[in-house]
Parts: C-alpha cells; structure tokens; sequence
C-alpha cells in the first residue's frame, strides 16, 4: 500500500485500534472480536509477547478489508520482522530514521510519533507522510491539534494518547485523518480473561460513541 493509498484508507477508517495483548491466542482472539464489533484498523503492538507469531496469524484469518499493523516498532530490526510477518504498515513512539530508510525502500506506509513543532519539522524533511500525534490527550488534546495544524495546514495527523471514544469526532473536525483507541476497544480485564465477547461488544460501543461505526 502506498502512503498516498494509506493517508485515504486512515481518512476512510477514522479509528485505528491499538492492541496490547498478553499473549498470542489473547492477541489473535481480541483482534478478531474487535474485527466483529466492526474495527477495520488494528495496529498490534512489539509489546505482546510473540508479537510476529500473532502477526502471522491474524493476517490468515483477520476478515478481508481490515488493516493489520505493527505499533510499538523501535528500530529497522523489528520492523523488517513486522513486514515479513504480514503487517501492512509500521507506527512507533518516536521519530526513526531507520524505520522511515526501511519503510522508504520497501514502499510501506511509516507513520512515526512526534509531538512538537520541530519534530513535524524534522518528519516532513525526512519524508515522513501521516505523522502519528503522542500522546496528544495528555499534552493539550484537540488544541494542540488546532494549533500545529495552524502552521501547518496539511500535517496529516494520526491522534493517538489518552483519547477517549467520545473524543474522536472532535479531533476528526479538527483535521486529524484518524484516532487512535485502545483500552476502550480492549478492556484490560476481558483481555487478561479471555472475554472475546466483551471485546467484540466495547468495540462497538466505542465505535458508536466515536460516530464511526
């Protein structure tokens, strides 16, 4: 997927959901049942434990349609792991060259964090596309948002950090192409005890609160 094709599908989507899971069966078993209750972008993190196995797994049997990325992605190592197991796009904490040379020369999307106007700077002069926002919620929300896309109007902007679900059409009328959800998809208690159904119902709760189911 180009990074042109990838900014649309974000823009399509509207919520990217962000999984921390605590094993591979809770991985693959969460990611489904999000995929049930409607998500259509899940990004699963380098901190679940056998991330790449899970990976493997989900792009076999996620329903066509929806998206598997990796987050978390801290260096051109893990992130050539991450592709060869299946993920269509790479997002980490922090701006890295090595990923962006990486993602430049296998024609994935890379979608690196950053939270200051230097940073943006520096992203862009590097060639970045979307830029993923973190952690936004706790560093000004949706004026921050407002403000950095004052001076630069079209920032394509992955929101991700402390977002809650009622949040989100807030910060898509702002000009952030996507949000990033977490706990409020993956409830941290039906992870750790394997309730899929809960899973599958909190996703499409949070998604209706988002406005985007």
């Amino acid at each position: 997927m180009s990074v042109q094709d990838f900014s649309r599908v974000l823009a399509q989507v509207r919520v990217v959901g962000v999984l921390r899971a605590p094993s591979v069966p809770g991985a693959v078993e969460a990611a489904l049942a999000a995929a049930r209750g409607g998500l259509r972008a899940i990004e699963l993190t380098f901190t679940t434990p056998g991330v790449l196995e899970a990976m493997r797994e989900l792009r076999e049997q996620l329903p066509e349609g929806v998206l598997l990325g990796a987050g978390t992605v801290m260096n051109a190592q893990q992130g050539r792991s991450a592709l060869e197991a299946g993920a269509g796009f790479l997002v980490s904490p922090h701006l890295g060259e090595d990923l962006l040379e990486l993602a430049r020369e296998a024609g994935v999307p890379y979608v690196p964090g950053v939270l200051t106007p230097t940073e943006v700077t520096r992203a862009k002069g590097l060639g970045a596309g979307a830029i993923k926002l973190f952690p936004v919620g706790s560093c000004g929300g949706v004026g921050y948002l407002k403000d950095l896309l004052g001076p630069f109007p079209n920032l394509q902007v992955l929101a991700t950090g402390g977002i809650r679900p009622a949040e989100v059409p807030a910060y898509l009328q702002a000009g952030a192409l996507a949000v990033g959800l977490g706990s409020n998809l993956f409830p941290r208690g039906a992870l750790e005890g394997g309730d899929w159904a809960a899973i599958e119902v909190a996703t499409r709760r949070a998604l209706e609160e988002a406005g985007v189911a």
